[in-house]
């Protein structure tokens, strides 16, 4: 049966809670892309603006400003992947199964 034809498609894609799930992980990727897209290409501005905030040494050491800040861009691109994970783990996946064994 080819998956087109086959009615149980159907029947999740109108399904109530498959049109919430989907609103739901729509809405925290976009959100998610749109914080690190502003992280991201705030740090970018910052490099291209303010050089010289960046190049401000720390205490009077060898390490600048800019360092701390790119290990800070890093660790929150994993923490926000990390939490889309979590969620998609948690709460995704228990809908998902929920529609299908509601479906079938």
């Amino acid at each position: 049966m080819n998956a087109s034809n086959d009615p149980r498609i159907e029947r999740i894609a109108s399904h109530p809670a498959y049109q919430r799930l989907r609103q739901t992980r729509n809405r925290l990727g976009w959100t998610l892309t749109a914080l690190m897209l502003l992280a991201y290409y705030g740090y970018i501005g910052l490099i291209a603006f303010d050089k010289e905030f960046l190049a401000r040494p720390i205490n009077g050491g060898v390490s600048t400003i800019g360092i701390p800040i790119a290990m800070g861009l890093m660790v929150f691109t994993i923490a926000i992947t990390g939490f889309y994970v979590r969620r998609a783990n948690k709460e995704f996946d228990r809908l998902t199964r929920q529609i299908v064994e509601e479906v079938q």
